[in-house]
């Protein structure tokens, strides 16, 4: 395959993933804003979701507030913002027609679609918090499909194994900016841990991964903010979680390896990554320090990013 249509399909994948992300933190800031404010506490949850989504400094650059009208425009349509949905979704269609023909109709039909829809529906954004959540509910189903009718329809050959090394990093990384906002960030200072304020905070980053119920299937008890940890980085059996991304990340590589015969220092940084999520324990990533552990996280997936372009994709 030609690394200018590897290159596609990765970032294709990425920007449709980046872009469910970015649905599901103003979804999950929301369903925080809602409730009553004892039990919201004094943090403003707008500003970190700016931060959840890397982009804080660039929106003060043109907002001097963070508030819902501000944070939900820059996010979601703002031109200028490289990160808004409106942007990925742009940015995928571009990519999926550089590559037509190493995709599936199906694959076509939903990116394509959606940016019909964004363009026909959604091209002077949203008017009420009612518009707001249909438009967010479009942005997830949108990438629903199409990882669907990817998983579904696609040959398992080079095609598929960019793509998905392109979703899965992907969401590694949104994973660990959601946990490492929540944890470092949110929380007052002055509040205990295990208070309300505490419980609905953890409830909606559970809720914007989707693993609300999946962590009572597993831990069958109150939300607590190490088992939380445990389930979004460490357990294998959670799709978002930071083991699961990279079992994918190494099995995709393994095979891109086997087809051309090439590996090289990604499959390394990988593997090694691979191998610390596995002989990491909660107990330990919280005496060390979760920031700590998961900023380390952050800058080696961010390499490992940079490795792949090299190696791959240039």
């Amino acid at each position: 395959m030609l690394s200018r249509t590897a290159e596609n399909l990765y970032w294709l994948a990425r920007y449709v993933e980046r872009a469910e992300y970015i649905a599901r933190t103003i979804d999950a800031t929301l369903r925080v804003t809602a409730l009553p404010a004892a039990y919201i506490g004094k943090t403003n949850e707008w500003e970190s979701a700016l931060l959840t989504a890397g982009v804080s400094a660039s929106f003060f650059e043109t907002y001097e507030e963070a508030n819902e009208q501000n944070v939900v425009e820059y996010l979601s349509f703002a031109p200028a913002n490289p990160s808004s949905i409106r942007n990925c979704i742009e940015a995928a269609r571009l990519n999926s027609r550089s590559v037509r023909t190493a995709l599936t109709s199906e694959m076509w039909d939903t990116i394509n679609g959606a940016w019909l829809e964004l363009q026909e529906v959604w091209s002077k954004g949203t008017s009420s918090r009612e518009e707001l959540a249909r438009f967010l509910r479009f942005v997830q189903e949108a990438s629903l499909r199409f990882d669907g009718s990817a998983y579904r329809t696609m040959l398992r050959n080079d095609a598929y194994w960019f793509s998905r090394l392109g979703l899965h990093l992907e969401r590694a990384d949104n994973t660990a900016r959601i946990l490492d906002v929540k944890y470092h960030l949110l929380l007052p200072e002055n509040e205990r841990v295990g208070g309300p304020l505490d419980y609905f905070q953890w409830a909606a980053i559970l809720r914007s991964v989707s693993a609300l119920t999946a962590y009572h299937w597993v831990y069958r008890e109150s939300l607590k903010p190490w088992l939380v940890a445990d389930l979004l980085i460490l357990r294998d059996e959670m799709p978002r979680s930071l083991a699961s991304c990279y079992e994918a990340i190494v099995r995709n590589l393994d095979s891109i390896a086997g087809a051309y015969g090439r590996h090289g220092p990604v499959q390394r940084q990988a593997r090694g990554m691979r191998m610390r999520l596995q002989n990491s324990r909660m107990d330990g990533i919280f005496q060390r320090g979760l920031h700590e552990f998961i900023s380390e996280f952050i800058v080696e997936n961010n390499r490992l990013g940079a490795l792949i372009t090299e190696q791959f994709l240039t």
